[in-house]
């Protein structure tokens, strides 16, 4: 079943996009946002469902890579 999980700016505490993972994402991660921009987790956070729900809110907290390019 996969994981839809909504990312998170650890900077800003903003909602970036919504992501589908096929598995539990877990902190270190890298993976590349759907603008193309690199992003490292920095924490997940796994919620309670809503009364009469089933569906558990996940938050995945990022980070922006380090830019390794030289000027």
């Amino acid at each position: 079943m996969p994981i839809i999980a909504t990312i998170m700016d650890s900077a800003t505490a903003q909602p970036i996009q919504k992501m589908t993972f096929g598995r539990m994402p877990r902190a270190g991660t890298a993976f590349v946002l759907a603008s193309g921009k690199q992003v490292t987790a920095q924490r997940v956070d796994i919620g309670k469902p809503a009364p009469g729900k089933f569906v558990t809110p996940v938050s995945v907290w990022v980070a922006p890579a380090a830019d390794t390019r030289q000027p």
